[in-house]
């Protein structure tokens, strides 16, 4: 409950003046509009529904918590790439090393000055999940989330889910922190269990 005006805000409702253009900025890499990745609903944690509540309502690295979920580890596919002087950007899938499904897509964006030589070269080398190379290169980091998401999904998300027919997904944008310094922006979307 609001103590100013006495009411309960809206668990759905959207707060595009805050959350909508870190989203559409990290979407708008490398799609000319955000609806062409789908349609996308701000929810409150306490409406997202489990286990995408526990997948994504945290501060801790994507990599590590599907890795978890699915009693697996994850290999990144790489589907596009952007580089500027001071940012690269990728758009992922995530696969189950176990059986090769998808858990996970999503574009991701880096400012490569505040990651050191090394991490840097593994993390565009583009074999090895972000989150594993931060943990593994020990670069001091701090998860935030921004905003959990309802995805409809477009046609194209549903293919690489392998969705016969579009069924909402869910996600969070997100910013990491490395050296106390906003290095990381991204969108995590979770294929539908």
């Amino acid at each position: 409950m609001n103590p100013d005006t006495g009411q309960t805000p809206d668990p759905i409702a959207t707060h595009a003046d805050r959350a909508a253009p870190e989203l559409a900025a990290l979407v708008e890499l490398f799609y000319e509009r955000l609806g062409n990745l789908g349609g996308f609903t701000e929810l409150q944690e306490q409406v997202l529904p489990e286990p995408y509540r526990t997948l994504l309502a945290h501060d801790a690295h994507m990599t590590v918590t599907v890795e978890a979920h699915h009693n697996s580890k994850v290999d990144v596919d790489v589907l596009e790439t952007h580089r500027t002087d001071t940012h690269y950007s990728r758009k992922i899938l995530l696969r189950r090393q176990s059986d090769g499904v998808v858990v996970q897509f999503g574009p991701v964006r880096l400012n490569v000055a505040f990651l050191g030589a090394d991490a840097r070269r593994e993390i565009e080398s583009e074999q090895t999940p972000l989150g594993r190379v931060l943990i593994e290169h020990d670069v001091l980091r701090h998860v935030r989330l921004l905003s959990l998401w309802e995805t409809q999904p477009s046609a194209e998300l549903c293919d690489l889910f392998g969705l016969q027919q579009p069924q909402p997904c869910y996600g969070r944008t997100a910013l990491i922190y490395c050296n106390g310094m906003p290095a990381v922006e991204l969108l995590e979307i979770v294929t539908p269990t």
